[in-house]
């Protein structure tokens, strides 16, 4: 999929810079993976020595005979194994989570415990409803990439069945000459190995790794704790240097259905990661967004505390976060409902570049850009009076109208890289050359 940018730009009132482009990154329901099925809550006046439905599901899986029981589970295979890997030893993983469900002193043969594992799955098209919030870093293998040209990872949020929301994975280049292409999408699509299920009340990180086999956009992070359960929302990566080390963190927004936190996940190599609750009086919104450097020998993210104004927070180590200076609120009409950042800040000659997002009148959402200063965030040197990016005509419908929004830009030689989501329901690119970006700026 590729597209030169120079082939479309669009006008604004104040110049004409931005370059969309014609990579449409729509969901697609054919990609799935599987989950734990978990029968329905049984009734409250439950006794302890009654049998629970799992418990009569796997009596009834174990009352089959044998010759039954390979030829159920010789048909499932055949129905579900192109669709995913390792099928049977995602089935024994799962008869392990269910052994409370088991008869004690019952033995199983292995197409039983296989079978029983496969009534307890189910899958789920993550991706069918919605994939968009992107955000994009330099990938952390740049081999045989030529001079001028930088491969990207874009992480996406994807949206299924119950709006529950997990983070999914692109691969592209950005060529010399600007033009971008993304790569084809693995057919298969995986969840990771949780190496530590961690209680959400102790606050303990999770361990979760990937096959170095798998393709990136194979690679799936479905929620994990419960504090999760309902969505992993509009990851915020960025390449952190310390120390002559890259490191990618990801703020992003935990939301169990009832009530939200700031997490962060941390990755060097895209394939093993590390989720962390944040904590702190700052950490308690959406949308907190990391510089990519110290500042000052202290951590700096960019935050929403109020649902209105945006705020420069310092952190000691990274997991803690408590302030905060407000440095922007509403100030055109296209952001007096509110404002919010649009990513973590990008590092130019000039200052930080701070993407932002502005509601205005039927809660139509805009991108705009302030520049901050860089020896002193908390200094703004100028702002965009008009968006740098709205909905058009053809940008105006879907999921949720009105709304173009983006978790993280990138720069690439003298332009801004920008993917954007469009109407809460599928992704594209743009692309604006930095100077002209400037010019547009207030002071």
């Amino acid at each position: 999929m590729k597209f030169n940018p120079d082939d479309i730009e669009i006008t604004l009132p104040h110049a004409t810079f931005l370059n969309r482009q014609a990579l449409f990154l729509r969901p697609d329901p054919t990609r799935v993976v599987v989950r734990p099925f978990k029968p329905a809550t049984e009734p409250r006046d439950l006794n302890p020595t009654d049998k629970t439905r799992a418990n009569h599901i796997v009596d009834r899986v174990l009352a089959l005979d044998q010759e039954t029981t390979e030829n159920l589970l010789a048909d499932v295979l055949e129905n579900f194994e192109g669709r995913h890997r390792n099928l049977l030893a995602t089935f024994e993983a799962r008869a392990s989570e269910m052994e409370d469900a088991f008869t004690p002193h019952v033995e199983f043969t292995q197409g039983q415990r296989h079978l029983i594992g496969a009534y307890f799955l189910h899958e789920y098209s993550f991706e069918a409803s919605a994939l968009f919030n992107p955000s994009i870093v330099a990938h952390p293998d740049q081999t045989g990439v030529l001079p001028g040209s930088r491969r990207f990872i874009l992480s996406l949020r994807a949206v299924g069945e119950g709006h529950v929301s997990s983070l999914t994975f692109r691969t592209g280049l950005i060529a010399a000459d600007g033009s971008v292409e993304v790569e084809p999408t693995a057919r298969l699509a995986s969840t990771p190995t949780v190496h530590a299920r961690i209680s959400d009340a102790l606050g303990e990180p999770v361990e979760l790794s990937f096959s170095a086999q798998q393709h990136i956009s194979e690679r799936v992070i479905f929620p994990i704790t419960p504090a999760q359960s309902n969505g992993i929302e509009d990851a915020r990566f960025v390449a952190f240097e310390d120390k002559g080390r890259t490191m990618f963190y990801a703020t992003y927004t935990a939301y169990s259905g009832t009530g939200i936190r700031s997490e962060l996940l941390e990755t060097s190599d895209f394939i093993s990661f590390r989720m962390t609750r944040l904590g702190g009086s700052a950490a308690r919104n959406k949308g907190m967004a990391l510089f990519p450097r110290k500042i000052d020998d202290r951590y700096a993210m960019i935050g929403r505390q109020d649902n209105e104004n945006l705020y420069l927070i310092y952190s000691d180590d990274l997991y803690s976060w408590d302030g905060g200076e407000l440095i922007l609120q509403p100030k055109f009409p296209w952001e007096f409902v509110q404002m919010g950042n649009c990513g973590s800040p990008i590092e130019l000659d000039e200052g930080w570049l701070l993407l932002t997002h502005g509601v205005g009148a039927v809660r139509k959402y805009a991108i705009g850009v302030a520049l901050l200063d860089k020896q002193d965030p908390s200094k703004v040197l100028a702002r965009s009076s008009e968006p740098l990016v709205r909905p058009e005509a053809s940008e105006r419908e879907g999921y949720v109208p009105n709304v173009v929004y983006t978790c993280g830009a990138m720069r690439h030689n003298d332009q801004i890289v920008l993917p954007y989501a469009v109407c809460d329901t599928f992704s594209n690119f743009s692309t604006i050359k930095i100077a002209d970006l400037l010019r547009t700026l207030d002071g």
